[in-house]
C-alpha cells in the first residue's frame, strides 16, 4: 500500500475548497478528539517527530 505525501494530502484539501484556516481548523478538530489519532496520521504521512510535535501544538 502506498502512502499519500503531505503534499498530496494538502492538494486534497485545497482542491475541495480548504482554505489554510480551514486546515488548521481540521487539526484542532482532530487533535482535541482524538489525540491518539492525529499522532497516528501524522506519523502515516511519514512526518518526523519535530514536524509532528509543531502540527499538535497548533
Amino acid at each position: 500500500m502506498s502512502k499519500v505525501s503531505v503534499e498530496q494530502w494538502i492538494e486534497l484539501f485545497r482542491e475541495i475548497g480548504l482554505q489554510e484556516a480551514d486546515m488548521t481548523k481540521w487539526h484542532r478538530l482532530f487533535e482535541a478528539k482524538n489525540p491518539a489519532g492525529h499522532q497516528s496520521f501524522l506519523e502515516w504521512l511519514g512526518l518526523d517527530e519535530r514536524r509532528i510535535q509543531e502540527i499538535r501544538k497548533m
